[in-house]
């Protein structure tokens, strides 16, 4: 999540960040966006929620939800359409296309990949993923 943040914030200017763990009192429940931004350029808020598991179609329903819900609670006159996007593990390309077209808000899905996200001169001392298999075994 800080790598997120830290790389949405480096887009450029423009983004402004608004929180992580976003409270959002919805009806009787409280729900909490992964990372709230605003984009000052465009007038828009931008929810992005995170999986650290492969892209789910009901991964979208969530996102649409908390895209809604930030239009009707937070959205003034003066804002555009909020942005939602979803960052996962991975996904099927078809499956998360279908999904995508089902929803009316403006939204993304993309991919992480962790190994990404380790710094180059930690990579070497960890172990690899078939070693750790082999040691979980």
């Amino acid at each position: 999540m800080d790598n997120i943040q830290r790389f949405l914030l480096e887009l450029g200017s423009g983004f402004a960040f608004l929180g992580r763990e976003y409270r959002l009192k919805v009806g009787n429940t409280e729900q909490f966006l992964d990372l709230l931004f605003y984009n000052i350029p465009l007038h828009c808020y931008v929810v992005v929620e995170v999986k650290v598991t492969e892209f789910d179609p009901r991964d979208m329903g969530q996102l649409g939800t908390y895209v809604s819900a930030v239009d009707g609670i937070l959205r003034s006159d003066l804002d555009q359409q909020t942005v939602g996007l979803l960052i996962c593990k991975t996904k099927d390309n078809v499956l998360a296309q279908y999904a995508v077209n089902s929803i009316r808000s403006p939204v993304g899905i993309s991919e992480f990949h962790l190994t990404n996200l380790i710094p180059e001169d930690f990579r070497s001392s960890l172990p690899t993923i078939e070693e750790l298999e082999q040691e979980l075994k």
